[in-house]
């Protein structure tokens, strides 16, 4: 008998008559049946105090990532008047999604509800336990160290948006965008390609641990956002160079160092599964450095220290869909593909004519959908039993299945947010105006600024 309805039954057997015992014990075992099928109420001692350990590690990496990582990476890029303003970005995503996965978001992204979308039955984490297992997920740790390390994922997905328009969006606009678009695109692209009853995850997509609903949604949105808000003033006309590279090697190398728990974490347990996606994550960013750095000396002429950083984040961008199921050679050619491939993406950024400061379009679109493509192509059931083979290994329906998956979240992200974007500028607007601009963010929307010179 399960534990709801004998506990009701012992309490009412005396005082309560024997029809109102009856219905009680009826409600709680139907109550108990849910729970069990739903995977809540598993055996306790199901939970690994090992996997525990190793995905609450996970999730600090992953947090550690965006704040100081990505924050550093991008404010390193702009130009010394928005550096404040760009490391606010990051950092007030971390309490603001935070809150939002909380409060609704991780219902939306992952309770089983219907293929398009969760339920609400988790709004305020009611039944997402800091005991017990979901088993459905990760049937060897607490439900709730399962949804903090997807809370991570929610934090920085649209904190990579940021470097597309910035320098030139407000803080309001900013801060109510970032919500809408956690919500209505971040949480629906999680709960189709991660969650149980999701449609596209009933496809049989593979993404271990993001390159649809991190890199691609980010990617596509940023295009969206560029499109809709403009060109700085004076771009390209005017030189706008990084300020700080120095904070740009040292944002990538946090984001390196984070990484691992992005990936190998995806695995939910500590296991030959999460040592398999560390090794294929660095060989996955070593490869795109080398690759990225090669193709700039020969047809620029130099190779550059932004250069090197930036073909890092492309090579663990493209290798995160496939690193729980790919093997190390294949890691590498994904990672040389990707340095390649996105530098020239980023090559061709003039040529189209858009302004994405910060190349979040030829890095995380780009090389998000190179590596979900990939994914299709390099997948062995020899290294991840529970994924399937791809292209090369005599499965070609896994690489339509990624194809899939990739044209449906780069249109649903892209459309999504221009109207996201419109309904935020109807209501705060977007744009800071032609003199904040030209002061810069740091002073104009935070009355402060990076560096105080003066003695």
């Amino acid at each position: 008998m399960g534990g709801c309805a004998m506990e009701w039954r012992r309490k009412l057997a005396l005082t309560g008559g024997p029809v109102t015992v009856f219905c009680l014990v009826l409600i709680c075992h139907a109550a108990d049946a849910l729970a069990e099928s739903s995977g809540l109420r598993p055996d306790p001692s199901a939970i690994n105090s090992g996997d525990t350990a190793w995905v609450l590690a996970s999730s600090a990496l992953v947090l550690f990532m965006t704040a100081p990582g990505l924050a550093l990476f991008y404010a390193g890029m702009v130009r010394r008047k928005n550096a404040l303003a760009t490391l606010m970005q990051s950092f007030i995503l971390t309490a603001l999604i935070s809150v939002q996965w909380a409060l609704w978001g991780y219902s939306l992204a992952f309770s089983p509800f219907s293929p398009l979308i969760g339920g609400l039955q988790w709004i305020g984490l009611s039944g997402v336990s800091a005991t017990l297992p979901y088993a459905a997920y990760a049937p060897t740790i607490p439900h709730q160290a399962y949804m903090v390390f997807q809370c991570m994922f929610a934090v920085i997905t649209p904190a990579l948006i940021t470097g597309a328009f910035a320098e030139r969006i407000s803080f309001s606009g900013f801060m109510v965008f970032s919500l809408l678009w956690a919500t209505f695109i971040y949480d629906p692209i999680a709960h189709w390609v991660w969650g149980v009853d999701g449609w596209i995850h009933n496809l049989g997509v593979l993404d271990f641990a993001g390159g649809t609903v991190v890199h691609i949604s980010s990617g596509a949105s940023a295009l969206a956002a560029v499109l809709m808000i403009g060109k700085r003033r004076g771009y390209p006309r005017e030189p706008m160079l990084p300020h700080n590279l120095t904070l740009t090697v040292i944002g990538a190398g946090m984001l390196w160092f984070g990484w691992f728990g992005f990936n190998a974490g995806s695995a939910l347990a500590a296991n030959g599964l999460a040592v398999s996606a560390f090794v294929a994550t660095n060989l996955g960013a070593a490869a795109a450095t080398l690759s990225w750095v090669s193709a700039e000396w020969l047809i620029g002429g130099r190779p550059t220290v932004l250069g090197a950083a930036s073909g890092a984040v492309a090579g663990l961008v493209a290798i995160t869909p496939a690193s729980g199921f790919v093997g190390p050679l294949a890691a590498i050619l994904i990672g040389l593909a990707a340095g390649i491939i996105c530098y020239l993406a980023v090559r061709m950024k003039p040529r189209f004519g858009y302004d994405d400061a910060l190349d979040v379009v030829g890095v995380h679109g780009v090389g998000g959908t190179w590596g979900a493509l990939a994914t299709g192509l390099f997948a062995s059931l020899a290294v991840n039993a529970a994924g399937a083979n791809g292209l090369f290994f005599g499965n070609p329906k896994q690489l339509l299945t990624q194809t899939v998956a990739v044209l449906v979240s780069i249109s649903y992200a892209f459309i999504g947010s221009l109207v996201l974007l419109k309904i935020t500028d109807l209501i705060v607007g977007l744009r800071v105006d032609e003199e904040a601009e030209i002061v810069g963010l740091d002073l104009s929307q935070h009355e402060e600024v990076a560096y105080a010179l003066e003695s």
